[in-house]
């Protein structure tokens, strides 16, 4: 290494990325992407806050909720080389992405949140506050939350995908692509938790697919959820403009939402489509498989 270029690299600072509502998606993933070269390394940083959209939780799971946030967009950095480290914050956004700043002393925050996210009892608006607090000394980049941007665009499709055990299944992953060949998509996962499947292995789940989504360029974002598959759907369906949902279980097994009639419920709280996709599972894990309680 040429004595300039170390000096350059002793220069590089670390990236913050701070997730105020959703775990981070494609254009998200695109600008860490962009600024690898340039950085001593990526911190992931959400508040403990109860998001206007994305992730529809009660009161008590709000930590748990924005850990899963953090943990997801790290998962996902991984599968594209990404190494990183997560930090979940105090409840308010101001203050939080104030102490992530002062911990980390990062060069840049890309902020991911609505375009018009307020905060305080004032109602300011968080992308202005947060420009005004770190520049000029570090750089701060917006990337926007599209749901909003979604919701008027009439040639975009946007599905809620209800998938916990089978979040990764290829047959899955591959019917959300020819949905997005056919028509431009975005797709909204939640992973409702399993008993008898560690949040650990849906985080992984969860983000290989929507690594693999990304990598055909298609807009998606996902979370694990609480365990019940159907006010998670419920909070969904009034919270999100979603054109159809889909809900995938594995076929030719028992599955706790079909014995439940998940489907049947959802379609009368809704005039959308909904869509039950039966996958097959790869052969390990049917030998591995218990047949009591199983859900999608």
């Amino acid at each position: 290494m040429s004595a300039m270029s170390a000096s350059q690299a002793d220069e590089r600072k670390p990236l913050l990325v701070f997730l105020n509502e959703v775990a981070g998606g494609r254009k998200l993933l695109q600008a860490v992407r962009e600024r690898q070269d340039q950085i001593a390394g990526v911190v992931v940083a959400a508040p403990q806050n109860h998001p206007s959209v994305g992730q529809l939780i009660d009161t008590s799971e709000v930590r748990e909720a924005a850990r899963a946030r953090v943990e997801v967009t790290m998962a996902v950095l991984s599968e594209f080389g990404i190494p990183s480290v997560g930090e979940v914050m105090d409840p308010e956004s101001s203050l939080a992405l104030d102490d992530a700043v002062r911990a980390h002393r990062p060069g840049e925050v890309l902020l991911s949140c609505l375009a018009d996210t307020r905060f305080g009892f004032m109602r300011r608006d968080l992308v202005e506050w947060a420009r005004e607090r770190v520049e000029p000394e570090v750089t701060l980049t917006h990337i926007p939350v599209r749901i909003e941007d979604d919701a008027i665009r009439w040639d975009l499709n946007h599905t809620l995908v209800v998938a916990t055990k089978t979040v990764a299944a290829p047959d899955l992953v591959n019917r959300l692509k020819e949905r997005a060949n056919i028509r431009p998509h975005r797709f909204t996962i939640i992973c409702p938790r399993a008993e008898d499947v560690s949040e650990g292995q849906v985080v992984r789940d969860l983000a290989a697919t929507l690594a693999e989504l990304y990598r055909a360029e298609i807009d998606a974002t996902g979370q694990p959820m609480s365990p019940d598959p159907f006010h998670a759907v419920k909070n969904a369906v009034e919270h999100y403009r979603i054109d159809d949902i889909l809900i995938s279980t594995f076929t030719g097994e028992r599955s706790r939402w079909l014995e439940e009639d998940l489907i049947g419920r959802v379609r009368e709280i809704t005039e959308k489509s909904v869509e039950h996709i039966e996958v097959g599972r790869p052969a390990t894990a049917v030998a591995a498989a218990v047949a009591e309680g199983e859900a999608g």
